[in-house]
């Protein structure tokens, strides 16, 4: 089917809305945004939608009917593209029935494939690589106006990572995610970030301090701070790695009750670094450190820079130093020349060390990155059986850990209402879209709250519990 015809003609006349006061204001034209992939792609759609809205467009729940539709994509591995391109064509199919004007692309996506994109899908609108995000307002109004020329919009990735302020935030009012830098200076050989996201970009100090007081006073209570590599902060810029510092500072930030670490490179985990996690009441002893393999043939065909000893070491220290530390990483299983035998080597070192939460991933091969060159690239039927195996070591091991739960009284983060005097919350050792949650029996709770809860079973992955009665004023 043909797309709807785009011709040049003079800008309608805006819309009048009402704003939840009540008060008549003029909309620019409406708009449906979905956002795909990870945490840091997530606070680049929220930027957008920030600005869109300062500009004057209007965002709506559904796309259907929407003046356009923005995809905020991933394009990290296959079947992330997959998903991306399958979501393109859901809304392009809106498009060509008339239920929508227009189709803005953004993101990874557009990033890895470049030009490539619309010569594939030709009647997407416009694409805007990752670092053109800051001029969304102006792609908008050139697919309003009708507008044909330009309708690739990439920039270089900068030297110091982007003002993420002024966000319009699509997590719940009580948690947001804090990007503390940008891109990667890491060259391992599975992965295309660098390719897409640019080198390490540390963001100032005093620009992320600002930022979470910013979301402090939204109502902010648990910082997720996220990067692609967060034990390099501010390397590139301060000629010294300044994580322990920036975390004194948000230590000081009013309102943040829980601040979680995410994306930890075990290089740069310094015993400064240790102490201050465990000296914190609000660092919470919740590490994400992703290791990628544990055989040294494996991390060195990956070029990971670390080794088995020195990763033993560390997690050993990480246990012994941090009281009640909660530990989550990822795996990569069937990377290239993995023998039967260094998969047993990660399986055992999964079974030794006890993860209490982990991610595997099958080897996806990747254009244009180093191990697309490596030989005995393994079918992906063994690289989904191993898969399925390490999984099924974890499963236990979580199981085991929810299970030595029950009896406690923890305090749980409420993330939404279930039924009646039902909630479903989030532990400490419970990232936000990531990990398991806690269904909680109360009354007089209402999202956002942080309650004591004494944990009375386990149902799965997830806890259940009944929440202490809170003291009122």
């Amino acid at each position: 089917m043909k797309s709807l015809p785009i011709v040049d003609q003079p800008a309608p006349p805006l819309p009048q809305v009402a704003d939840p006061e009540g008060e008549t204001r003029y909309s620019k034209g409406t708009y449906a945004f979905v956002s795909l992939g990870c945490p840091k792609n997530l606070i680049d759609s929220e930027r957008m939608l920030g600005a869109l809205s300062l500009d004057g467009y209007s965002l709506v729940s559904e796309p259907d009917g929407a003046d356009f539709v923005i995809v905020n994509t991933c394009g990290f591995i296959e079947s992330a593209r997959d998903e991306s391109k399958g979501v393109i064509h859901e809304m392009l199919d809106l498009k060509r029935r008339g239920r929508t004007k227009g189709l803005i692309v953004a993101g990874c996506l557009p990033e890895r494939m470049g030009g490539s994109l619309l010569e594939e899908m030709p009647e997407i609108d416009h694409v805007v690589g990752v670092f053109g995000r800051e001029e969304i307002t102006r792609v908008a109004d050139r697919l309003i106006g009708g507008a044909r020329e330009q309708r690739e919009v990439f920039r270089p990735a900068p030297i110091r990572a982007l003002d993420d302020r002024s966000r319009l935030r699509i997590t719940p009012s009580h948690f947001a995610y804090l990007k503390i830098s940008e891109g990667c200076d890491r060259t391992c050989t599975f992965c295309a970030i660098p390719k897409m996201r640019g080198k390490h970009a540390t963001k100032p100090m005093e620009l992320v301090i600002a930022e979470a007081q910013e979301l402090a006073a939204d109502g902010v209570r648990e910082l997720n701070i996220v990067a692609q590599d967060t034990t390099y902060y501010g390397l590139d810029l301060y000629g010294e790695v300044r994580l322990t510092e920036l975390l004194k500072e948000l230590e000081q930030v009013e309102g943040i009750d829980w601040i979680r670490l995410m994306y930890l490179y075990p290089i740069n985990f310094t015993d400064q670094l240790i102490d201050t996690i465990a000296a914190s009441n609000k660092i919470i002893p919740y590490l994400d450190m992703p290791l990628q393999h544990i055989n040294d043939t494996m991390l060195k065909r990956m070029q990971r820079r670390v080794n088995k000893s020195d990763s033993v070491a560390l997690v050993k220290k990480l246990r012994e130093r941090i009281p009640n530390v909660v530990m989550r990483t990822t795996f990569v299983v069937g990377f290239p020349g993995e023998t039967d035998a260094q998969f047993r080597e990660l399986k055992d070192f999964v079974s030794d060390i006890k993860f209490e939460r982990m991610g595997v991933f099958t080897y996806s091969l990747e254009p244009d990155t180093p191990a697309v060159k490596l030989p005995d690239h393994l079918p992906e039927e063994v690289k989904q059986q191993r898969m399925d195996e390490l999984m099924s070591t974890q499963q236990q091991i979580a199981f085991d850990f929810s299970d030595s739960l029950v009896g406690y009284e923890l305090d749980v983060l409420i993330d939404a209402h279930v039924e009646d005097n039902t909630w479903l919350g989030r532990t400490y050792a419970d990232a936000p879209e990531i990990d398991g949650n806690i269904y909680v029996t109360g009354t007089n709770i209402n999202v956002g709250d942080m309650v004591p809860v004494e944990i009375t079973a386990r149902h799965d992955y997830d806890l259940v519990g009944i929440a202490s009665e809170l003291e009122t004023a």
